[in-house]
């Protein structure tokens, strides 16, 4: 009886191993050339907008706070704002359009300016 549950088992793994499907192989790999990206570094257009973008929350702080020191705060503001943030900001003002002050008041309003900002106010 052994013998016929073995032989049975036998059949059946043999039966099903030519249903396996064949893996295909793949060929030798044919050479390509290597993809190269220049690093990401900031542009002297990204150094520009940042100074513009700079000098319009400058101005723009210094309209809410008059009298007060405010380049800590605008340190603040810059260093928590976005690469496009501060580029918006730049070509808005080149532009005269309004709207800066919403994008200011925008990144003030984050958590992190605002922990910046009283940071700034305790050393003031």
């Amino acid at each position: 009886m052994r013998f016929n549950l073995i032989a049975a088992f036998g059949l059946a793994a043999a039966t099903l191993s030519g249903c396996v499907a064949a893996v295909p192989v793949a060929g030798p790999a044919v050479p390509t050339a290597p993809v190269v990206t220049a690093p990401v570094t900031p542009t002297v257009l990204d150094a520009a907008s940042r100074q513009v973008a700079t000098n319009v929350i400058n101005a723009e702080m210094q309209r809410r706070l008059p009298g007060v020191n405010v380049q800590p705060y605008t340190n603040c503001v810059v260093s928590n704002a976005t690469t496009a943030e501060l580029i918006d900001i730049a070509q808005a003002s080149r532009a005269g359009a309004s709207g800066t002050a919403d994008s200011v008041a925008s990144i003030v309003s984050r958590p992190a300016t605002t922990q910046c900002i009283a940071a700034a106010a305790r050393t003031a």
